[in-house]
């Protein structure tokens, strides 16, 4: 396992894990939230609000060769996080129960590798706390109610580690980047106070100013 690219943080430093997957699916976003303390709820957030509610409320369970924990508390001095697992299953492997992180999401899998980068963030954070090693855990969507398992290798971990780092850049520097609109500002619950489009009318308008 390679941890050349975490830096040591304190307990001061740690930022919350949510920012890691806002940060993954847009920059700005995560500085209007974890710089500007900007929040607005829509039908998308509540939906996933309701999800992530229903389990963190469920009692621990138990199913043979698996026990079940729901919202467990979690934190990593190497990525500078701190969060909570919605759902994390105990395999019983021989004599020993090895951990397995489980992510609820609304939606559906995505094209990029921001919900695998959260759940990866979440099991560096158990290692580190339990002195263990995880091999995989599953992201669960509900658009298609099915599970998709994730494998943590070299290179999504070196990809967490990284995006750890530079959320932490992004939040200390305390500037919010640019807008720039793409589609996927049409399911973001910020899109009223973003702007996106602002401020390509106002470039458009000063062209066509200067053309004229």
């Amino acid at each position: 396992m390679t941890y050349k690219t975490y830096t040591t943080y304190t307990e001061d430093d740690l930022l919350q894990l949510s920012a890691l997957q806002h940060f993954m699916y847009c920059k700005r976003q995560c500085a209007l939230i974890h710089i500007e303390q900007l929040w607005t709820e829509n039908l998308f957030t509540a939906e996933g609000r309701i999800m992530h509610d229903k389990v963190d409320t469920a009692n621990r369970e138990s199913r043979g060769i698996v026990r079940i924990e729901y919202g467990v508390p979690m934190r990593s001095l190497r990525l500078g996080l701190i969060g909570k697992a919605d759902v994390l299953e105990f395999h019983k492997q021989g004599d020993k129960w090895a951990p397995f992180p489980v992510e609820y999401k609304r939606g559906k899998p995505k094209r990029d590798d921001c919900d695998k980068v959260q759940l990866c963030a979440q099991a560096i954070c158990l290692e580190e706390m339990l002195n263990v090693e995880i091999e995989k855990g599953a992201l669960f969507y509900g658009k298609t109610r099915r599970r998709e398992e994730v494998v943590f290798d070299e290179k999504l971990r070196l990809e967490t580690a990284d995006a750890a780092k530079r959320v932490h850049e992004l939040i200390e520097s305390g500037i919010t980047p640019k807008a720039e609109y793409s589609k996927k500002c049409k399911s973001c619950s910020l899109l009223d106070q973003c702007m996106p489009k602002a401020g390509r009318k106002a470039s458009s308008y000063l062209t066509k100013a200067i053309e004229s």
